[in-house]
């Protein structure tokens, strides 16, 4: 006859191996899902990294998605478009099309999938003449910014041209004089770099923030700053060139009504 005790004593061994597995299970899950919302983003230490090593986190094959665990990639935000490139594996080569910003994750989207997996290690490469690009056109963007004391309505980054709206229902704004005044800063030379600084102090120094509609990104609880010299302070997560002089000779195009309130400013650089 078999003992109740022993019985009793095996139903509860059993039960603790179950829920102990369990609990192993839910803290690996709990310990990817910090992995992923810890993915490095390489651009806002060194914006001018062109090549880069990391390891497939996760792999959407049916929407051509893939995640990595460390990124050079900016994503498509504030206006300024999502970095291509391609994303090499031994003797595997794919293009990355556009990146995106999915639930503060940075997702590439890429040509085909067929043939990678999670967790193999790869190498990215950013098409580095559209990211310059981009560099320079967000920066001026920046000092354009600087010398027209209105709120901005909106703004957008392109690689032949780029604009930016603001509420200026007064007529302020002034082609000649703001060319002229752009190119100065430029030939200036001004540094520029970023900093990180808690939220709150954002809180107590609104004049910070231009744009009227779109709040600036938080992570953390803190905000990134891109400073150009002592002439622009503000709120930005883009990425930028390392001097004024980098962005060369601007030009500014036609200078639209859009409504009432508004006036969009084009830029166009040189080169």
């Amino acid at each position: 006859m078999i003992n109740s005790n022993y019985i009793i004593y095996k139903i509860i061994c059993s039960t603790f191996v179950l829920i102990y597995s369990e609990w192993q299970k839910s803290q690996y899950n709990i310990f990817k899902i910090l992995l992923k919302n810890g993915m490095t983003k390489l651009f806002e230490d060194d914006a001018y990294l062109k090549e880069f090593k990391a390891r497939i986190i996760g792999i959407v094959k049916e929407e051509n998605r893939i995640e990595l665990d460390k990124t050079a990639f900016y994503a498509k935000s504030g206006g300024q478009p999502g970095d291509t490139g391609a994303i090499e594996a031994e003797t595997i080569k794919i293009q990355v099309l556009d990146t995106i910003k999915e639930n503060n994750k940075i997702i590439n989207i890429v040509d085909d999938l067929s043939d990678l997996e999670e967790n193999v290690n790869i190498i990215g490469k950013i098409n580095w003449d559209l990211r310059y690009k981009h560099m320079r056109m967000h920066t001026a963007l920046h000092l354009l910014c600087s010398i027209v004391p209105l709120g901005v309505t909106g703004g957008q980054i392109g690689y032949e041209k780029s604009r930016l709206d603001f509420n200026d229902p007064n007529k302020q704004i002034n082609k000649e004089e703001l060319e002229e005044k752009i190119n100065l800063l430029v030939e200036d030379n001004h540094t520029v770099t970023s900093e990180v600084i808690e939220s709150s102090i954002l809180e107590e120094k609104p004049e910070l923030v231009r744009t009227m509609s779109v709040k600036p990104p938080q992570v953390d609880g803190k905000i990134r700053l891109i400073r150009i010299g002592d002439i622009d302070l503000q709120p930005c997560g883009g990425t930028h060139v390392k001097s004024t002089n980098e962005i060369g000779k601007i030009k500014i195009g036609k200078i639209e009504n859009k409504g009432k309130m508004n006036r969009r400013v084009n830029l166009l650089l040189s080169s």
